[in-house]
């Protein structure tokens, strides 16, 4: 019996994205699956995001093949120009998508950091050492309402974050899809925890670090953005807030094992920031991207 694919719904959707779905199934038998991420906010309208996964038992026999034939055709009807993907370095997903013709645009150093080995006292004296302007907030969850509009607006720090060739475009953020992050965050059962600068002179955040714990407090917690503003960065912010995150972990969820980063290779100051604090590198994966654009012959 040939290879089925069968389109799934997928509930997963919210302002900023929505997710079409595949299962591949062979005699009735599923044997992988396909998850595109079309993004809906206005910047990268032309981006989709890929996942392809075949059971190890069944692959070279043409699933993943068909799993991102059909969702790249979907990408394309949908007037997606780029799609991108992930894999760790070496491993059978990157040649996959290296001989499907996916080019490597990006390279990220993934790092972590043990409780057990981190220097705590060193990390806490960094974390209570005064910066002149500045003072650090925390907050679990959803920004409070004090700070939303700044912190909203301290998002634009990301938007020089080093990303290679990815065509990523430019994210707007507003209220609503900081929101609906933290919201997502939440609906998985994870908490997120967020410490940021404020300006004394002006009250506004102009700095921000984010991490996301499992929701058990065992396991790795997540490390998801770190950012300064430009015209404040040069002052060790990004390290001051995120010694603080690194201490408030451990002191509230002793059980956890680690906490992960990653960084673009091409930003050498975060990769700074990170070595400084404790954190080892473990693998390196890569960001992947195909070209979706019809050839002029098409």
């Amino acid at each position: 019996m040939p290879l089925h694919l069968t389109a799934l719904a997928d509930p997963d959707e919210s302002s900023s994205s929505r997710r079409l779905a595949w299962l591949a199934a062979d005699a009735g038998v599923p044997v992988g699956t396909a998850f595109l991420r079309l993004l809906l906010k206005g910047g990268q309208r032309h981006l989709a995001e890929i996942d392809v996964q075949v059971h190890p038992a069944e692959r070279r026999r043409g699933a993943g093949t068909a799993l991102l034939e059909a969702a790249a055709a979907a990408a394309r009807e949908d007037g997606r120009r780029s799609l991108v993907a992930q894999a760790d370095a070496g491993t059978p997903g990157a040649a996959f998508l290296a001989a499907r013709g996916f080019r490597v645009a990006l390279t990220l150093t993934y790092a972590r950091l043990s409780p057990a080995e981190a220097d705590l006292p060193a990390l806490s004296a960094l974390a209570g050492t005064p910066h002149p302007g500045y003072r650090l907030v925390e907050w679990d969850g959803l920004v409070p309402d004090a700070f939303a509009d700044t912190y909203v607006a301290s998002r634009r720090a990301m938007d020089d974050m080093p990303m290679g060739a990815v065509d990523y475009g430019v994210v707007v953020w507003d209220l609503d899809r900081v929101r609906s992050a933290a919201g997502a965050v939440a609906s998985r059962g994870e908490l997120l925890y967020t410490v940021a600068a404020v300006d004394d002179a002006s009250g506004a955040v102009v700095g921000f670090t984010e991490l996301v714990v499992p929701g058990d407090g065992t396991g790795d917690a997540v490390h998801y953005g770190t950012a300064v503003l430009p015209e404040h960065r040069g002052h060790g912010l990004a390290r001051w807030m995120k010694a603080l995150s690194i201490v408030r972990a451990c002191e509230r969820h002793p059980g956890l094992d680690g906490l992960v980063t990653d960084t673009a290779d091409n930003n050498p100051h975060m990769q700074r920031v990170n070595d400084r604090l404790g954190y080892r590198p473990t693998h390196t994966a890569h960001e992947f991207q195909l070209d979706l654009t019809p050839t002029a012959d098409a």
